[in-house]
């Protein structure tokens, strides 16, 4: 697995999304790298990661991860993911929770009844040729190891898509705290970011005695799902206080 590592401090993996690598990520790493020391990892197939003879699925992604951190001597670190990166992300605190400290996970969804009603209609619709042409393709070809290795990708992330992914138990009995960020117009729907808020323990009124959720939600305005990951201001702005345990103060809380 191809990796980078910038940056000093606690220690933060960063996931990248389905068809991307580490420079396709932007701008959040560096950001990211200011305070922590950040492992960039990119997936089976992605960039220079070659592909193996093995399907793409989220447990997969998750046990590469915990590989991964195994072999750099890492014990537990914080996860940053967006996307595809997210749900591996999500579903690396489930399969391994002992490595896991804070996770934040941007256009994340836990159940493909989240997502939109357009995006679920596309699915089954999905197909090599629709994507050979796509931007993306030239950036696989300018990193990949074998750079006619496209259409095999292609085909095993439409196959993820199809992926059965129900995942509620699951996240509710997690103990790891996450911060799900989404755009207003991503491709899970807002009532599905909501539900995963709420399954992890948010949602309470933090002002009438009850102790705040350790997980949080951030909701981008004006931002489609792609679009999250252009926001690196915003993005740091929810990151960085979530990783550090910082909180904003009530109004008539003590200072």
């Amino acid at each position: 697995m191809y990796y980078e590592v910038s940056g000093k401090g606690d220690p933060l993996i960063v996931l990248h999304g389905a068809y991307m690598n580490i420079p396709t990520m932007g701008a959040i790493i560096p950001k990211l790298a200011k305070t922590h020391r950040v492992y960039a990892l990119e997936f089976q197939g992605h960039g220079r990661t070659t592909d193996i003879d093995r399907p793409i699925t989220y447990p997969h992604l998750a046990d590469d991860i915990a590989a991964f951190m195994d072999a750099v001597g890492l014990k537990k670190a914080d996860v940053f993911g967006y996307s595809m990166g997210a749900a591996a992300g999500l579903q690396f605190a489930i399969r391994h929770p002992e490595k896991v400290n804070k996770l934040a996970a941007a256009s994340v969804a836990y159940d493909v009844e989240g997502w939109q009603p357009e995006f679920k209609e596309f699915i089954p619709q999905m197909k090599v040729e629709m994507f050979l042409e796509m931007p993306f393709a030239k950036d696989y070809r300018k990193l990949a190891a074998n750079p006619e290795g496209f259409p095999e990708l292609v085909r095993k992330l439409i196959a993820l898509e199809k992926e059965p992914m129900a995942w509620g138990e699951q996240v509710k009995a997690l103990k790891t705290p996450v911060l799900i960020i989404t755009g207003d117009a991503d491709v899970s729907t807002l009532e599905h970011s909501v539900a995963l808020f709420r399954l992890l323990g948010g949602g309470g009124a933090g002002d009438m005695g009850k102790p705040l959720s350790p997980s949080r939600l951030a909701v981008l305005p004006a931002t489609s799902h792609t679009a999250v990951i252009t926001q690196t201001e915003l993005l740091h702005a929810f990151i960085e206080p979530f990783l550090k345990g910082i909180t904003p103060k009530g109004m008539f809380e003590a200072p």
